[in-house]
């Protein structure tokens, strides 16, 4: 299955390490402020005298988020954020973060990445929401041309569901799709902010023909992903685990759906799932019972991700590895997994095609 020795080499059915950071892999959800270097946090911090960060050692500071957000809570995991996005209040900062984020993942085997953020969030001294976008915009071409251009880098621009900025932000949306934003997404705390709440912004974004996926299904219910799909029409659901509550599974391993569960399968609605992410909200126990698994056998469009790379702890390479573990995943089934990220992704019909035939079926061919 999947094992560490003193080497730090991991094993998955004849899969080495290695193997798992050559696949080539398709992230489609991640935020930008939940994966900063914590170097960089600290240099930015020093460099804009912002002086409550709880350590100014990279490796404590890295340990540091990664336990805060180990809570079962999902409103104490968001609180980690008041952190980084202290330090993402110019435009030097935000195009130096956005290019270290496609370097990183490209380092790690990412292919294609949509990388969402909250404009609003970044406009404390005085940048504007369009220069926060061409900030980070710029940033992602940075980074891609640092890495070879082994990777592309699109944006996701993300209202956040207690604020009243979501139409505002899907106009900015509108505004940029053709430089660099590929769509829309709402976050934040679910409870007692549902995304209904935010219909006009989606009605916007339809009457411009615009994607956008919805945050739901994480800490609330099956309600918030029927809500996020039949009232406000996402085409994705950023996380989406709690469908399982529409579903019963019985003792003899079958299963029976509800009409929700259905649907979003029958529709091929994908599923943005971030294994580690929901441990760490309660979203989950553990890998081994983690509904990933449970999903995919049922025939969901699922996705896997990573969610905050800093906050979590983690890579696409290891929540490979979590899954190799768990439920002995081996090149096929992650070939599965990225192509269905590709096949859902907010891109071009040809240009989703050629990533799939020239560079994802390639690149695990390669590994057989």
């Amino acid at each position: 299955m999947y094992s560490t020795g003193r080497s730090g080499a991991v094993h998955s059915r004849g899969m080495h390490l290695s193997d798992i950071l050559r696949a080539p892999k398709v992230v489609l959800h991640d935020h930008l402020d939940g994966g900063l270097r914590p170097a960089t946090i600290i240099e930015l911090a020093r460099e804009y005298g912002y002086g409550l960060l709880p350590t100014e050692d990279p490796a404590a500071l890295a340990v540091w988020f990664r336990d805060a957000a180990d809570s079962g809570s999902l409103e104490r995991y968001l609180e980690t954020f008041a952190h980084t996005c202290a330090v993402m209040q110019t435009r030097e900062a935000l195009e130096r973060i956005a290019a270290e984020c496609a370097e990183d993942l490209a380092a790690d085997g990412v292919v294609y990445a949509e990388i969402r953020y909250a404009p609003e969030q970044h406009l404390e001294r005085g940048l504007t929401l369009d220069e926060v976008v061409e900030a980070v915009n710029a940033g992602f071409r940075e980074g891609e041309r640092r890495s070879g251009q082994k990777i592309t880098v699109r944006a996701l621009l993300t209202g956040m569901r207690h604020t009243d900025r979501s139409l505002e932000i899907a106009g900015l949306t509108v505004a940029h799709r053709d430089r660099g934003v590929a769509g829309f997404d709402i976050a934040g705390g679910e409870i007692g902010n549902p995304p209904a709440r935010h219909l006009p912004a989606f009605q916007h974004l339809k009457r411009h023909n615009c994607h956008f996926t919805i945050h739901a299904g994480e800490a609330v219910g099956a309600e918030s992903i029927h809500e996020a799909v039949q009232i406000c029409g996402a085409e994705r659901i950023g996380h989406g685990v709690r469908i399982t509550d529409d579903i019963t599974v019985h003792d003899d391993g079958t299963a029976t759906l509800g009409r929700l569960a259905e649907y979003v399968r029958d529709n091929r609605i994908a599923l943005e799932v971030c294994p580690t992410s929901n441990l760490q909200t309660g979203a989950a126990k553990d890998y081994a019972t983690h509904p990933i698994d449970l999903l995919r056998r049922l025939g969901f469009r699922v996705t896997l991700n990573t969610d905050n790379r800093l906050v979590s702890g983690t890579t696409m390479s290891q929540e490979f590895g979590h899954m190799a573990e768990a439920f002995g995943y081996g090149p096929e089934v992650f070939e599965e997994l990225t192509v269905a990220a590709v096949e859902s992704a907010f891109l071009p019909l040809p240009e989703r095609r050629r990533l799939i035939d020239e560079v994802v079926r390639p690149g695990y061919a390669a590994l057989r």
